[in-house]
C-alpha cells in the first residue's frame, strides 16, 4: 500500500474513533452485583450498572406466597442444591419485575449476581452463558417483560440454553423471566384445531405443544393476579407510609387511593406506588 494513502487511512480512522463512545468499564464481579448483556456480532459483552433502587423483598406487599417461592429457590441455588429456572407470570404491575430487584437487593451481599439480558440480544444468550460456566459467582440471567411474536425465532436459544444441549446451562447460572402471557407464545383458534380428546385425556396439535414446550423448561412458575381491594390498599398505605412518614396516611388518603384505582380501571402494586408518589409528592411543602 502506498505510504501517503496508509497515512491518510489511519488520519481517517483517527477521527472515527474520535466520534464513539468510550469503551464501557468492565464488570468485576467482585465488586459490580449486576449488568447488562449486549450482543454484537462478535459476542457481546457485559455492562456493569447499580441497582435501580433499594427496595428489598420484605418490602413487597400482597405477594408473599410469590416472594417466599423464589426466596426459596434461590437461597437454594446460592447453597449449591437443586434449583429451578423460574417464570413470573401475570398481570401488568403486578409486582413481578420488582420482585427480581427486590431479590437482588435481598441476596446481593450473600453473593447473588444478576445479569439483564433484552429479547432482542436473547440469541448471544448461549455465549453469555459459556462465558460464565467457569466464574466463581452465581447468577440469575433475568429476561424482562418477556413474549415472543409468532414469527420470531429468538425464543429459540432461550429454549435451547434452558434445557436442549447436550451440557445444558452451567450449574451457576439460572434463568428468571417476567411475562405477561404464561406460555410467552401467542396462541391462536388455529393451533387448537388439531387438539383431541381422547377418553379423559387432553392431547394437543403440534403447535400448541411447541408453544407450551418453552414454559414448561421453566420447573418454578409463579402467578402474580390482579389486586383485590384490601390488598391495594395494603399497598398504598406502604408506600405512602414510606415516602411521607405515617402520618401521611388517613381516612381522606385512603378514599382517594380507591378514587385513583378506579379512574385508572387497574388495582396493582405499580399503581399503589404511583399512588403513593402522586400523594405524598402533591402534599408536600416546596423547599
Amino acid at each position: 500500500m502506498d505510504e501517503q494513502l496508509a497515512q491518510r487511512l489511519h488520519r481517517l480512522l483517527d477521527r472515527v474513533e474520535a466520534w464513539l463512545p468510550p469503551e464501557p468499564p468492565a464488570v468485576d464481579w467482585s465488586r459490580d452485583v449486576a449488568a447488562l448483556w449486549q450482543r454484537h456480532p462478535l459476542g457481546g459483552q457485559l455492562i456493569p450498572v447499580s441497582a435501580r433502587d433499594s427496595v428489598r423483598l420484605d418490602e413487597l406487599v400482597g405477594v408473599a406466597r410469590q416472594r417466599e417461592a423464589l426466596l426459596a429457590n434461590t437461597r437454594a441455588f446460592l447453597a449449591g442444591r437443586p434449583a429451578n429456572h423460574a417464570l413470573l407470570w401475570g398481570a401488568r404491575g403486578s409486582g413481578k419485575s420488582s420482585m427480581v430487584r427486590a431479590l437482588l437487593n435481598t441476596l446481593g451481599p450473600e453473593g447473588l449476581r444478576l445479569i439483564q439480558v433484552d429479547r432482542h440480544d436473547l440469541a448471544g444468550l448461549p455465549a453469555l452463558v459459556q462465558q460464565l460456566r467457569d466464574v466463581e459467582h452465581r447468577f440469575i440471567v433475568y429476561c424482562d417483560d418477556l413474549s415472543f411474536e409468532g414469527h420470531d425465532d429468538a425464543y429459540k436459544a432461550l429454549k435451547s440454553v434452558l434445557d436442549g444441549t447436550l451440557t445444558g446451562p452451567p450449574e451457576n447460572v439460572l434463568l428468571y423471566a417476567t411475562s405477561n402471557r404464561r406460555h410467552l407464545l401467542p396462541e391462536s383458534l388455529a393451533d387448537n384445531e388439531a387438539t383431541q380428546l381422547v377418553g379423559d385425556e387432553l392431547h394437543h396439535g403440534d403447535a400448541v405443544e411447541e408453544k407450551i414446550s418453552l414454559s414448561d423448561r421453566f420447573g418454578l412458575w409463579l402467578a402474580f393476579h390482579p389486586f383485590n381491594q384490601d390488598s391495594y390498599l395494603e399497598a398504598c398505605r406502604h408506600w405512602v407510609a414510606h415516602l411521607g412518614g405515617d402520618a401521611a396516611w388517613h381516612d381522606e388518603a385512603r378514599a382517594e387511593a380507591i378514587r385513583y384505582a378506579t379512574l385508572r380501571g387497574v388495582r396493582s402494586g405499580r399503581a399503589a406506588w404511583q399512588f403513593a408518589c402522586h400523594w405524598v409528592g402533591s402534599r408536600t411543602p416546596a423547599g
